[in-house]
Protein backbone atom coordinates (compact mmCIF):
# COMPACT_ATOMS: atom_id res chain seq x y z
CA UNK A 1 0.00 0.00 0.00
CA UNK A 2 1.33 3.52 -0.94
CA UNK A 3 1.90 5.53 2.10
CA UNK A 4 0.28 9.11 0.76
CA UNK A 5 0.36 12.60 2.38
CA UNK A 6 -3.29 13.46 2.16
CA UNK A 7 -4.24 16.87 3.06
CA UNK A 8 -7.34 14.82 5.47
CA UNK A 9 -3.92 12.96 7.00
CA UNK A 10 -2.40 16.37 7.45
CA UNK A 11 -5.60 18.27 9.09
CA UNK A 12 -5.91 15.31 11.31
CA UNK A 13 -2.50 15.31 12.42
CA UNK A 14 -2.33 19.07 13.16
CA UNK A 15 -5.76 18.89 15.41
CA UNK A 16 -4.54 16.04 17.36
CA UNK A 17 -0.99 17.85 18.10
CA UNK A 18 -3.40 20.87 18.98
CA UNK A 19 -5.23 19.12 21.74
CA UNK A 20 -2.06 17.71 23.04
CA UNK A 21 -0.17 20.77 23.16
CA UNK A 22 -3.83 22.80 24.76
CA UNK A 23 -4.30 19.91 27.26
CA UNK A 24 -0.97 18.13 28.07
CA UNK A 25 1.51 19.86 27.16
CA UNK A 26 0.94 23.60 27.92
CA UNK A 27 -0.63 22.53 31.40
CA UNK A 28 3.05 20.89 32.20
CA UNK A 29 4.96 23.38 30.44
CA UNK A 30 2.96 25.98 32.75
CA UNK A 31 3.88 24.34 35.85
CA UNK A 32 7.75 23.88 35.17
CA UNK A 33 7.70 27.26 33.81
CA UNK A 34 6.03 28.92 37.24
CA UNK A 35 8.58 26.52 39.41
CA UNK A 36 11.26 28.36 37.79
CA UNK A 37 9.43 31.66 37.95
CA UNK A 38 10.79 34.47 40.92
CA UNK A 39 7.07 34.45 42.80
CA UNK A 40 5.93 38.20 42.43
CA UNK A 41 8.83 39.39 40.03
CA UNK A 42 8.67 37.14 36.75
CA UNK A 43 12.19 36.27 36.12
CA UNK A 44 13.54 33.05 35.92
CA UNK A 45 15.55 31.99 39.13
CA UNK A 46 16.61 28.90 40.97
CA UNK A 47 15.81 30.31 44.28
CA UNK A 48 12.68 28.19 44.80
CA UNK A 49 14.20 25.27 44.23
CA UNK A 50 16.85 26.02 46.94
CA UNK A 51 14.31 26.95 49.57
CA UNK A 52 13.08 23.71 48.57
CA UNK A 53 15.94 21.61 49.59
CA UNK A 54 16.41 24.20 52.60
CA UNK A 55 12.83 23.46 54.01
CA UNK A 56 13.11 20.35 56.28
CA UNK A 57 9.89 19.30 55.79
CA UNK A 58 10.01 19.09 51.81
CA UNK A 59 13.33 17.28 52.10
CA UNK A 60 11.72 14.79 54.57
CA UNK A 61 8.66 14.64 52.52
CA UNK A 62 11.06 13.44 49.47
CA UNK A 63 12.94 10.94 50.93
CA UNK A 64 9.83 9.45 52.84
CA UNK A 65 8.24 8.72 49.40
CA UNK A 66 10.99 7.23 48.48
CA UNK A 67 11.29 5.19 51.29
CA UNK A 68 7.19 4.41 50.87
CA UNK A 69 7.86 3.84 47.03
CA UNK A 70 10.93 1.45 47.13
CA UNK A 71 9.49 -0.57 49.82
CA UNK A 72 6.06 -0.96 48.24
CA UNK A 73 8.21 -2.72 45.95
CA UNK A 74 10.40 -4.95 47.75
CA UNK A 75 6.80 -5.82 49.58
CA UNK A 76 4.79 -6.65 46.66
CA UNK A 77 7.63 -8.54 45.52
CA UNK A 78 7.53 -10.57 48.08
CA UNK A 79 3.72 -11.15 47.24
CA UNK A 80 4.36 -11.49 43.34
CA UNK A 81 7.01 -13.67 42.91
CA UNK A 82 5.84 -16.63 45.03
CA UNK A 83 2.24 -16.68 43.29
CA UNK A 84 3.98 -16.11 39.51
CA UNK A 85 6.55 -19.16 40.06
CA UNK A 86 4.34 -21.65 41.53
CA UNK A 87 1.53 -21.13 38.87
CA UNK A 88 3.79 -21.09 35.95
CA UNK A 89 6.37 -23.74 37.04
CA UNK A 90 4.62 -26.20 38.72
CA UNK A 91 1.42 -28.47 38.09
CA UNK A 92 -1.09 -26.22 40.32
CA UNK A 93 -4.44 -26.91 40.21
CA UNK A 94 -6.22 -23.98 40.00
CA UNK A 95 -3.09 -21.61 38.73
CA UNK A 96 -6.02 -19.57 36.88
CA UNK A 97 -7.78 -18.48 39.23
CA UNK A 98 -5.40 -17.94 41.26
CA UNK A 99 -4.05 -15.33 38.63
CA UNK A 100 -7.35 -14.33 38.79
CA UNK A 101 -7.81 -13.90 42.33
CA UNK A 102 -4.04 -11.96 42.45
CA UNK A 103 -5.44 -9.45 39.71
CA UNK A 104 -8.75 -8.62 41.94
CA UNK A 105 -7.16 -5.48 43.76
CA UNK A 106 -6.24 -3.22 40.96
CA UNK A 107 -10.01 -3.17 40.49
CA UNK A 108 -10.02 -1.37 43.39
CA UNK A 109 -8.01 1.73 44.26
CA UNK A 110 -6.11 1.76 47.27
CA UNK A 111 -7.70 4.64 49.13
CA UNK A 112 -11.30 3.31 48.89
CA UNK A 113 -9.38 0.12 50.92
CA UNK A 114 -8.33 2.51 53.33
CA UNK A 115 -10.69 2.27 56.06
CA UNK A 116 -11.56 -0.68 55.14
CA UNK A 117 -8.17 -1.84 56.04
CA UNK A 118 -7.94 -0.08 59.25
CA UNK A 119 -10.68 -1.54 60.81
CA UNK A 120 -9.36 -5.02 60.06
CA UNK A 121 -5.27 -4.33 60.60
CA UNK A 122 -4.99 -1.12 62.73
CA UNK A 123 -4.65 -0.71 66.28
CA UNK A 124 -7.60 -1.66 67.08
CA UNK A 125 -8.64 -3.35 64.24
CA UNK A 126 -9.88 -6.86 63.90
CA UNK A 127 -6.58 -8.89 63.83
CA UNK A 128 -5.08 -6.52 66.78
CA UNK A 129 -8.06 -7.38 69.20
CA UNK A 130 -7.75 -10.62 68.36
CA UNK A 131 -3.84 -10.88 68.81
CA UNK A 132 -4.15 -9.15 71.85
CA UNK A 133 -6.97 -11.36 73.32
CA UNK A 134 -4.87 -14.13 72.53
CA UNK A 135 -1.51 -13.32 72.77
CA UNK A 136 -0.96 -10.33 74.52
CA UNK A 137 0.46 -8.32 71.58
CA UNK A 138 -0.16 -5.82 68.68
CA UNK A 139 1.34 -5.24 65.32
CA UNK A 140 1.57 -1.71 64.17
CA UNK A 141 0.32 -2.74 60.21
CA UNK A 142 -1.24 0.43 59.78
CA UNK A 143 1.12 2.97 61.41
CA UNK A 144 2.60 6.24 59.85
CA UNK A 145 4.19 5.39 56.50
CA UNK A 146 4.35 1.49 57.26
CA UNK A 147 0.68 1.58 56.78
CA UNK A 148 1.09 3.41 53.48
CA UNK A 149 3.23 0.65 52.36
CA UNK A 150 1.38 -1.95 53.99
CA UNK A 151 -1.93 -0.53 51.85
CA UNK A 152 -0.24 -0.28 48.61
CA UNK A 153 2.03 -3.33 48.06
CA UNK A 154 -1.56 -5.24 48.83
CA UNK A 155 -3.07 -3.02 45.87
CA UNK A 156 -0.14 -2.51 43.18
CA UNK A 157 1.83 -5.94 43.44
CA UNK A 158 -0.32 -7.42 40.55
CA UNK A 159 1.56 -5.17 38.04
CA UNK A 160 4.64 -7.21 39.53
CA UNK A 161 2.20 -10.69 39.08
CA UNK A 162 0.97 -10.32 35.35
CA UNK A 163 4.15 -8.79 33.85
CA UNK A 164 6.69 -11.55 36.12
CA UNK A 165 4.12 -14.72 34.65
CA UNK A 166 4.14 -13.73 31.50
CA UNK A 167 7.81 -13.25 31.06
CA UNK A 168 8.03 -17.09 33.21
CA UNK A 169 5.60 -18.61 30.51
CA UNK A 170 8.03 -17.11 27.84
CA UNK A 171 11.34 -18.47 29.07
CA UNK A 172 12.09 -21.53 26.97
CA UNK A 173 12.25 -24.54 29.20
CA UNK A 174 15.02 -26.40 27.88
CA UNK A 175 17.24 -24.18 29.28
CA UNK A 176 15.87 -25.16 32.71
CA UNK A 177 16.03 -28.95 31.67
CA UNK A 178 19.78 -28.49 30.70
CA UNK A 179 20.47 -26.79 34.21
CA UNK A 180 18.63 -29.41 35.90
CA UNK A 181 20.80 -32.15 33.87
CA UNK A 182 23.85 -30.13 35.35
CA UNK A 183 22.38 -30.78 38.73
CA UNK A 184 21.03 -27.26 39.58
CA UNK A 185 17.40 -27.65 41.55
CA UNK A 186 14.88 -25.77 43.28
CA UNK A 187 15.66 -22.32 44.32
CA UNK A 188 19.31 -21.95 42.70
CA UNK A 189 17.05 -22.95 39.49
CA UNK A 190 14.73 -20.01 39.95
CA UNK A 191 17.45 -17.71 40.80
CA UNK A 192 20.19 -18.26 38.75
CA UNK A 193 18.41 -19.20 35.71
CA UNK A 194 14.26 -18.38 35.07
CA UNK A 195 14.50 -15.04 37.46
CA UNK A 196 17.41 -13.89 35.76
CA UNK A 197 15.42 -14.49 31.97
CA UNK A 198 12.42 -12.74 33.57
CA UNK A 199 14.22 -9.89 34.46
CA UNK A 200 12.60 -7.69 31.94
CA UNK A 201 8.80 -8.73 32.87
CA UNK A 202 9.86 -8.00 36.70
CA UNK A 203 11.45 -4.42 36.00
CA UNK A 204 8.59 -3.20 34.54
CA UNK A 205 6.32 -4.44 36.59
CA UNK A 206 8.33 -3.03 39.53
CA UNK A 207 9.13 0.32 37.85
CA UNK A 208 5.38 0.90 37.60
CA UNK A 209 4.21 -0.03 41.25
CA UNK A 210 7.42 2.25 42.21
CA UNK A 211 5.98 5.67 40.29
CA UNK A 212 2.09 4.50 41.04
CA UNK A 213 3.14 4.91 44.77
CA UNK A 214 5.56 8.09 44.68
CA UNK A 215 2.69 9.99 42.72
CA UNK A 216 -0.18 9.14 45.10
CA UNK A 217 -2.12 11.85 46.71
CA UNK A 218 -5.43 10.24 48.32
CA UNK A 219 -3.82 7.06 50.17
CA UNK A 220 -1.49 8.77 52.43
CA UNK A 221 -3.97 11.77 53.11
CA UNK A 222 -7.09 9.16 53.78
CA UNK A 223 -4.50 7.24 56.32
CA UNK A 224 -3.43 10.91 57.81
CA UNK A 225 0.00 10.78 56.64
CA UNK A 226 1.34 14.10 54.93
CA UNK A 227 4.95 13.94 55.20
CA UNK A 228 4.97 12.91 51.33
CA UNK A 229 5.70 14.75 48.44
CA UNK A 230 2.25 14.46 46.35
CA UNK A 231 0.32 15.27 49.00
CA UNK A 232 2.81 18.37 50.23
CA UNK A 233 2.11 19.35 46.48
CA UNK A 234 -1.70 18.97 46.95
CA UNK A 235 -1.63 20.63 50.42
CA UNK A 236 0.46 23.81 49.18
CA UNK A 237 -1.95 24.54 46.28
CA UNK A 238 -5.04 23.98 48.33
CA UNK A 239 -4.00 25.44 52.10
CA UNK A 240 -1.91 28.28 50.36
CA UNK A 241 -3.40 29.24 47.24
CA UNK A 242 -2.33 28.43 43.47
CA UNK A 243 0.06 31.09 43.43
CA UNK A 244 2.34 29.32 45.83
CA UNK A 245 5.75 28.68 43.94
CA UNK A 246 5.86 25.93 46.45
CA UNK A 247 3.65 23.58 44.67
CA UNK A 248 4.56 24.02 41.58
CA UNK A 249 8.35 23.12 42.79
CA UNK A 250 7.14 19.81 44.22
CA UNK A 251 5.00 18.86 40.89
CA UNK A 252 8.46 19.48 38.58
CA UNK A 253 10.13 17.00 41.42
CA UNK A 254 7.31 14.58 40.92
CA UNK A 255 7.16 14.53 37.25
CA UNK A 256 11.00 14.47 37.47
CA UNK A 257 11.58 11.34 39.47
CA UNK A 258 8.86 9.18 37.13
CA UNK A 259 11.02 10.17 34.27
CA UNK A 260 14.17 9.14 35.63
CA UNK A 261 12.23 5.83 36.80
CA UNK A 262 11.48 5.16 33.18
CA UNK A 263 14.72 6.63 32.14
CA UNK A 264 16.47 4.37 34.73
CA UNK A 265 14.36 1.00 33.70
CA UNK A 266 15.33 1.70 30.15
CA UNK A 267 19.29 1.75 31.06
CA UNK A 268 19.23 -1.08 33.21
CA UNK A 269 18.02 -3.28 30.35
CA UNK A 270 19.64 -1.25 27.58
CA UNK A 271 22.35 -3.53 25.78
CA UNK A 272 21.52 -7.01 27.46
CA UNK A 273 20.24 -10.17 25.97
CA UNK A 274 17.18 -11.94 27.42
CA UNK A 275 16.28 -13.68 23.97
CA UNK A 276 15.34 -17.85 23.95
CA UNK A 277 15.38 -19.78 21.17
CA UNK A 278 11.84 -20.79 21.37
CA UNK A 279 8.91 -18.77 23.90
CA UNK A 280 7.37 -21.22 26.69
CA UNK A 281 7.18 -24.74 24.84
CA UNK A 282 9.55 -27.73 24.81
CA UNK A 283 12.26 -28.76 27.13
CA UNK A 284 10.67 -28.99 30.71
CA UNK A 285 7.54 -29.59 31.39
CA UNK A 286 5.84 -28.29 34.70
CA UNK A 287 6.98 -29.84 37.45
CA UNK A 288 4.88 -32.10 39.85
CA UNK A 289 5.09 -31.07 43.47
CA UNK A 290 5.64 -33.86 46.42
CA UNK A 291 3.01 -33.63 48.78
CA UNK A 292 4.75 -31.55 51.44
CA UNK A 293 5.89 -29.48 48.71
CA UNK A 294 2.02 -29.03 47.42
CA UNK A 295 0.71 -28.29 51.09
CA UNK A 296 3.02 -25.59 51.67
CA UNK A 297 2.74 -23.54 48.50
CA UNK A 298 -1.02 -24.33 48.88
CA UNK A 299 -0.65 -22.19 52.17
CA UNK A 300 1.66 -20.04 50.98
CA UNK A 301 -0.73 -18.89 47.96
CA UNK A 302 -3.54 -19.51 50.23
CA UNK A 303 -2.25 -16.76 52.97
CA UNK A 304 -1.54 -14.35 50.18
CA UNK A 305 -4.71 -14.38 49.06
CA UNK A 306 -6.42 -13.98 52.24
CA UNK A 307 -4.12 -10.82 52.45
CA UNK A 308 -4.52 -9.37 49.12
CA UNK A 309 -8.44 -9.59 49.61
CA UNK A 310 -8.74 -8.45 52.79
CA UNK A 311 -9.60 -4.72 51.50
CA UNK A 312 -12.61 -5.99 49.86
CA UNK A 313 -13.92 -8.20 52.28
CA UNK A 314 -13.65 -5.21 54.67
CA UNK A 315 -15.60 -2.82 52.24
CA UNK A 316 -18.21 -4.93 51.77
CA UNK A 317 -18.06 -5.68 55.64
CA UNK A 318 -18.22 -1.85 56.25
CA UNK A 319 -20.92 -1.04 53.54
CA UNK A 320 -23.50 -3.25 55.71
CA UNK A 321 -22.44 -2.27 58.88
CA UNK A 322 -24.23 -0.41 61.77
CA UNK A 323 -21.07 -0.35 63.88
CA UNK A 324 -18.12 -1.23 63.96
CA UNK A 325 -15.44 0.34 66.51
CA UNK A 326 -13.05 -1.64 68.88
CA UNK A 327 -14.40 -4.99 67.65
CA UNK A 328 -13.31 -7.55 65.41
CA UNK A 329 -16.80 -7.41 63.42
CA UNK A 330 -19.37 -5.34 62.94
CA UNK A 331 -21.82 -5.02 65.57
CA UNK A 332 -24.80 -5.25 63.28
CA UNK A 333 -25.71 -5.09 59.43
CA UNK A 334 -28.04 -2.41 57.75
CA UNK A 335 -28.79 -1.76 53.48
CA UNK A 336 -28.97 1.87 54.78
CA UNK A 337 -25.80 2.98 53.36
CA UNK A 338 -26.66 1.92 50.11
CA UNK A 339 -30.18 3.38 50.15
CA UNK A 340 -28.45 6.47 50.76
CA UNK A 341 -26.06 6.35 48.10
CA UNK A 342 -27.91 5.40 45.70
CA UNK A 343 -30.25 8.23 46.65
CA UNK A 344 -28.28 11.70 48.14
CA UNK A 345 -24.84 10.54 46.23
CA UNK A 346 -26.48 9.43 42.69
CA UNK A 347 -25.21 12.23 41.40
CA UNK A 348 -21.72 10.98 41.54
CA UNK A 349 -22.39 7.84 39.79
CA UNK A 350 -24.31 9.55 37.30
CA UNK A 351 -21.30 11.92 36.57
CA UNK A 352 -18.76 9.35 36.53
CA UNK A 353 -20.98 7.36 33.87
CA UNK A 354 -21.02 10.56 31.78
CA UNK A 355 -17.35 11.64 32.39
CA UNK A 356 -15.72 8.12 32.27
CA UNK A 357 -18.03 7.74 28.82
CA UNK A 358 -17.14 11.06 27.10
CA UNK A 359 -13.41 10.15 28.19
CA UNK A 360 -13.74 7.22 26.93
CA UNK A 361 -14.81 7.71 23.81
CA UNK A 362 -12.03 10.93 23.39
CA UNK A 363 -9.18 8.32 24.50
CA UNK A 364 -10.56 5.94 21.90
CA UNK A 365 -10.62 8.88 18.93
CA UNK A 366 -7.66 10.04 19.11
CA UNK A 367 -5.60 6.53 19.75
CA UNK A 368 -6.89 4.81 16.80
CA UNK A 369 -6.19 7.93 15.21
CA UNK A 370 -2.49 8.27 15.95
CA UNK A 371 -1.91 4.57 15.90
CA UNK A 372 -3.00 4.82 12.08
CA UNK A 373 -1.39 8.11 11.14
CA UNK A 374 2.29 6.18 12.39
CA UNK A 375 2.20 2.73 11.19
CA UNK A 376 0.26 3.66 7.68
CA UNK A 377 1.22 6.89 6.65
CA UNK A 378 4.34 8.66 5.70
CA UNK A 379 3.57 12.06 7.54
CA UNK A 380 7.07 13.54 8.76
CA UNK A 381 6.88 13.71 12.61
CA UNK A 382 4.02 11.31 13.09
CA UNK A 383 6.50 9.46 15.49
CA UNK A 384 6.09 12.54 17.97
CA UNK A 385 2.10 12.50 18.44
CA UNK A 386 3.00 8.93 20.25
CA UNK A 387 5.77 10.51 21.93
CA UNK A 388 3.30 13.81 23.24
CA UNK A 389 0.33 11.24 24.51
CA UNK A 390 2.48 8.82 26.01
CA UNK A 391 3.94 11.31 28.16
CA UNK A 392 1.14 11.62 30.07
CA UNK A 393 2.26 8.21 32.04
CA UNK A 394 5.31 10.07 33.21
CA UNK A 395 2.88 13.36 34.42
CA UNK A 396 1.00 12.24 37.86
CA UNK A 397 -2.17 13.54 38.03
CA UNK A 398 -2.28 16.13 40.73
CA UNK A 399 0.60 17.57 38.29
CA UNK A 400 -1.83 17.93 35.60
CA UNK A 401 -4.61 19.23 37.90
CA UNK A 402 -2.18 21.91 39.07
CA UNK A 403 -1.45 22.64 35.68
CA UNK A 404 -4.98 22.95 34.43
CA UNK A 405 -5.99 25.36 37.15
CA UNK A 406 -2.91 27.39 36.57
CA UNK A 407 -3.34 27.44 32.78
CA UNK A 408 -6.57 27.90 32.16
CA UNK A 409 -8.35 29.38 35.60
CA UNK A 410 -7.82 32.84 33.87
CA UNK A 411 -9.29 32.13 30.78
CA UNK A 412 -12.82 33.61 31.19
CA UNK A 413 -15.76 32.64 29.18
CA UNK A 414 -18.22 35.48 28.33
CA UNK A 415 -20.43 34.91 31.41
CA UNK A 416 -17.04 35.33 33.62
CA UNK A 417 -16.96 32.03 34.49
CA UNK A 418 -13.18 30.50 34.55
CA UNK A 419 -12.79 27.71 32.15
CA UNK A 420 -11.23 25.71 35.17
CA UNK A 421 -14.22 25.27 36.57
CA UNK A 422 -16.20 23.69 33.99
CA UNK A 423 -17.32 19.98 34.21
CA UNK A 424 -15.52 19.43 30.62
CA UNK A 425 -12.28 20.03 31.79
CA UNK A 426 -12.00 17.25 34.75
CA UNK A 427 -13.38 15.05 31.43
CA UNK A 428 -10.37 16.15 29.56
CA UNK A 429 -8.05 15.73 32.24
CA UNK A 430 -9.22 12.33 32.75
CA UNK A 431 -8.95 11.43 29.12
CA UNK A 432 -5.41 12.69 28.67
CA UNK A 433 -4.37 10.35 31.68
CA UNK A 434 -5.82 7.52 30.10
CA UNK A 435 -5.13 8.23 26.56
CA UNK A 436 -1.52 6.21 26.48
CA UNK A 437 -3.74 3.30 27.24
CA UNK A 438 -6.23 3.28 24.47
CA UNK A 439 -3.08 4.30 22.57
CA UNK A 440 -1.45 0.75 23.07
CA UNK A 441 -4.92 -0.85 22.46
CA UNK A 442 -5.52 0.64 19.20
CA UNK A 443 -1.83 0.22 17.79
CA UNK A 444 -2.40 -4.09 18.91
CA UNK A 445 -5.30 -3.76 17.10
CA UNK A 446 -4.16 -2.08 13.57
CA UNK A 447 -1.23 -4.36 13.73
CA UNK A 448 -3.10 -7.50 13.37
CA UNK A 449 -4.49 -5.93 10.00
CA UNK A 450 -2.72 -6.58 7.02
CA UNK A 451 -1.68 -4.19 4.47
CA UNK A 452 -2.99 -6.38 1.75
CA UNK A 453 -6.87 -5.89 2.55
CA UNK A 454 -6.33 -1.98 2.31
CA UNK A 455 -4.77 -2.31 -0.74
CA UNK A 456 -6.67 -4.66 -2.26
CA UNK A 457 -9.52 -2.16 -1.41
CA UNK A 458 -8.03 0.61 -2.93
CA UNK A 459 -6.98 -1.47 -5.99
CA UNK A 460 -11.28 -1.98 -6.17
CA UNK A 461 -11.69 1.72 -6.28
CA UNK A 462 -11.99 3.02 -3.04
CA UNK A 463 -10.97 5.95 -1.38
CA UNK A 464 -8.92 6.25 1.29
CA UNK A 465 -11.52 7.73 3.91
CA UNK A 466 -13.79 4.78 2.46
CA UNK A 467 -10.66 1.85 3.05
CA UNK A 468 -10.97 3.42 6.84
CA UNK A 469 -14.48 3.46 7.32
CA UNK A 470 -15.56 -0.20 5.74
CA UNK A 471 -12.14 -1.88 6.01
CA UNK A 472 -9.71 -0.50 9.04
CA UNK A 473 -12.25 0.21 11.56
CA UNK A 474 -14.63 -2.70 11.85
CA UNK A 475 -11.70 -4.83 12.00
CA UNK A 476 -10.25 -2.78 14.80
CA UNK A 477 -13.49 -2.86 16.40
CA UNK A 478 -12.27 -5.16 19.10
CA UNK A 479 -8.93 -3.59 20.46
CA UNK A 480 -11.00 -0.46 20.20
CA UNK A 481 -13.97 -1.44 22.22
CA UNK A 482 -11.10 -3.09 24.57
CA UNK A 483 -9.16 0.22 24.85
CA UNK A 484 -12.44 2.31 25.43
CA UNK A 485 -13.44 -0.05 28.21
CA UNK A 486 -10.11 0.13 30.12
CA UNK A 487 -10.11 3.78 29.87
CA UNK A 488 -13.58 3.92 31.01
CA UNK A 489 -12.82 1.28 34.03
CA UNK A 490 -9.70 3.41 34.88
CA UNK A 491 -11.33 6.59 34.40
CA UNK A 492 -13.97 5.43 36.81
CA UNK A 493 -11.59 5.93 39.64
CA UNK A 494 -9.35 8.32 38.92
CA UNK A 495 -8.88 10.71 41.86
CA UNK A 496 -5.73 12.95 41.61
CA UNK A 497 -6.02 15.32 38.40
CA UNK A 498 -9.99 15.34 39.81
CA UNK A 499 -8.76 16.40 43.47
CA UNK A 500 -7.69 19.94 42.12
CA UNK A 501 -10.35 20.29 39.64
CA UNK A 502 -13.74 20.11 41.08
CA UNK A 503 -15.57 22.80 42.16
CA UNK A 504 -18.62 21.36 43.30
CA UNK A 505 -20.44 18.52 44.95
CA UNK A 506 -22.95 18.29 41.86
CA UNK A 507 -19.93 18.57 39.42
CA UNK A 508 -17.89 15.42 41.61
CA UNK A 509 -17.61 11.61 40.01
CA UNK A 510 -17.63 8.54 42.21
CA UNK A 511 -14.09 8.61 43.11
CA UNK A 512 -14.13 12.02 44.25
CA UNK A 513 -17.56 11.24 46.58
CA UNK A 514 -15.71 8.61 47.79
CA UNK A 515 -12.64 10.54 48.86
CA UNK A 516 -15.09 12.62 51.15
CA UNK A 517 -17.17 10.35 52.32
CA UNK A 518 -14.48 8.28 53.70
CA UNK A 519 -13.15 11.16 55.52
CA UNK A 520 -15.83 10.96 58.05
CA UNK A 521 -16.89 8.26 60.58
CA UNK A 522 -20.21 8.93 59.75
CA UNK A 523 -19.96 9.02 55.94
CA UNK A 524 -17.38 5.85 55.90
CA UNK A 525 -20.66 3.31 55.75
CA UNK A 526 -21.64 5.07 52.32
CA UNK A 527 -18.43 5.65 51.50
CA UNK A 528 -17.89 1.43 51.44
CA UNK A 529 -21.08 1.36 49.44
CA UNK A 530 -20.10 3.76 46.98
CA UNK A 531 -16.39 1.58 47.15
CA UNK A 532 -18.27 -1.78 46.37
CA UNK A 533 -20.44 -0.02 43.65
CA UNK A 534 -17.01 1.36 41.52
CA UNK A 535 -15.22 -2.02 42.30
CA UNK A 536 -18.67 -3.75 40.60
CA UNK A 537 -18.43 -1.31 37.74
CA UNK A 538 -14.81 -1.63 37.31
CA UNK A 539 -14.92 -5.51 37.32
CA UNK A 540 -17.82 -5.59 34.66
CA UNK A 541 -15.95 -2.75 32.77
CA UNK A 542 -12.83 -5.49 32.82
CA UNK A 543 -14.60 -8.49 32.25
CA UNK A 544 -16.46 -6.79 29.20
CA UNK A 545 -13.03 -5.62 27.84
CA UNK A 546 -11.38 -9.02 27.76
CA UNK A 547 -15.21 -10.59 26.21
CA UNK A 548 -14.23 -8.01 23.59
CA UNK A 549 -10.55 -9.19 23.23
CA UNK A 550 -11.72 -12.96 23.26
CA UNK A 551 -14.64 -12.22 20.57
CA UNK A 552 -11.95 -10.30 18.24
CA UNK A 553 -9.84 -12.82 18.28
CA UNK A 554 -12.48 -15.68 17.68
CA UNK A 555 -13.49 -13.49 14.82
CA UNK A 556 -9.58 -13.67 13.09
CA UNK A 557 -9.08 -17.08 14.19
CA UNK A 558 -6.68 -16.29 16.34
CA UNK A 559 -7.21 -18.46 19.16
CA UNK A 560 -6.97 -21.76 17.38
Amino acid sequence: MSMTRSPGQIALALAIALFLGVFLLVPVATVVYVAFTEKGGGGLTLVNFLDFGRTDLFVRSFWNSVYVSAMTVVWASALALPLAYLTTRFEFRGAMLVQTLGFLPLIMPPFVGAVAMQLLFGRNGTVNLLLDEWFDFKIGFMEGLNGVIFLQAIHYFPFILVNLSAALRNIDRSMEEAAQNLGSHGLRLFRRIALPLALPGYIAGASLVFVKVFDDVATPLLLNVKEMLAPQAYLRITSIGIDDPMGYVISVVLIGVAVATMWATALVMKGKDYATTQRGGGGLARRQLKPREQALAYAVVIGILLLVLAPHVGLVLLSFATVWSYSPLPDGYTLAHYARVLGDSSVYIKNTLLYSSLAAAIDVVIGGAIAYLVLRTRLPGRQWLDWAASTALAVPGVVLGIGYLRAFYGVKLPDGTPLAALWIVIVLAIAIRRLPYALRAAYAALQQISVSLEEAAENLGATKARTVRRIVVPLMTGGLLAGFVTSFATAAVELSAVLMLVQSNSDAPLAYGLYVLMQTPAGRGAGAALGVIAVIIVAVCMWLSQLAVDRSQRARGLDQ
